[in-house]
């Protein structure tokens, strides 16, 4: 039964979905649609100021009557004020990720905040542990965005991180289809976190431009990128060969910083220059080939989801003498 699955009674939903929080994608409009789904909604924090913050946190209020969080990359230069406003406005679960959870846990523990963390190793995912989060997010490097250094892959890191963690784990990175979905929890995990199909999405704030650039792209059209200053996976366009011809040539981390300058990724992904813009997606996006709502994304991967589990069961294709 699905409501004994822990995903679903740590964070009070029907399904183990996890929308990702993703930057200059994940406003209102997705969080709740997918919370009004049964999954789980996260406004990306990482792409607002803590004004646009509230705002969002407010209107997904009004949208919503589910349970709803918010992403938070610990980086982020205003976090005191990310944290007051989830504080003030009653937010009750935290995704955070891009640093440790150590100095925040016991904060957000106090106020009644449910905290998962977004890790890329088991050695990350033992010390999230022990800093008391309630739950993991074992993140592979097919995932679209910031990227772990150690480029392990879903298929490798869950099982990994299981062995490493009793905590509820989800799984992320390269997750767009029901048969992923119960590939991953054959591995050991209790759900996943999805965060390109979702940036595909009817509801994604993402520009139409990029949305398009992403259904017409094809398998090995995403790479990952700027690893001498924190590995991003890409989109390949104009702005990504620039950057490839000069890590080619061994160009330094400052001269790295300064190509890529600031607002490259709203500029790709929220305001669609397919050009100049950082074009962040995970590999999966060759599988993505339509925007659709969301409410017919989730349909399908529960469909899907099901239907592999019962041909698992059933089919004698599966099915073999281990004797």
């Amino acid at each position: 039964m699905m409501s004994e699955n822990r995903i679903c009674k740590l964070f009070g939903i029907s399904y183990p979905v996890i929308q990702g929080g993703m930057v200059w994608c994940s406003g209102w409009r997705l969080a709740s649609a997918v919370s009004n789904c049964g999954g789980l909604g996260l406004i990306g924090a990482g792409s607002m100021h803590p004004d646009v913050l509230e705002e969002h946190i407010q209107k997904t209020n009004l949208a919503t009557n589910k349970p709803f969080g918010v992403n938070i990359p610990l980086f982020y230069p205003e976090i005191e004020r990310i944290i007051e406003i989830i504080v003030r406005e009653q937010v009750k679960i935290v995704f955070t990720s891009a640093g440790s959870p150590k100095k925040w846990t016991s904060l957000f523990h106090s106020h009644g905040i449910t905290v998962a963390h977004v890790v890329s190793s088991a050695a990350f995912a033992s010390k999230c542990e022990d800093a008391g989060v309630d739950a993991i997010v074992a993140e592979g490097f097919e995932a679209g965005g910031h990227n772990g250094r150690e480029e392990t892959t879903t298929l490798t890191l869950i099982p990994n991180i299981r062995k490493a963690t009793s905590l509820p784990l989800l799984a992320a990175g390269g997750i767009a289809t029901g048969r992923g979905m119960l590939a991953t929890m054959v591995l050991g995990a209790e759900g996943v976190q999805i965060g390109s199909r979702f940036a595909v999405s009817a509801e994604s704030s993402a520009h139409e431009n990029f949305k398009n650039y992403v259904i017409n792209s094809h398998e090995g059209d995403t790479l990952l990128s700027l690893k001498g200053l924190m590995p991003v996976r890409l989109l390949r366009n104009k702005f990504f060969e620039l950057i490839k011809n000069a890590e080619d040539r061994g160009a330094s981390a400052d001269e790295l910083q300064k190509l890529l300058g600031k607002g490259r990724a709203k500029k790709g992904m929220f305001e669609g220059e397919l050009d100049e813009g950082e074009l962040e997606i995970g590999q999966i996006a060759s599988l993505i080939d339509k925007i659709l709502p969301v409410s017919e994304i989730m349909k399908n991967l529960l469909t899907e989801y099901h239907k592999a589990h019962i041909e698992l069961q059933n089919n004698s294709l599966y099915q073999f003498d281990t004797e």
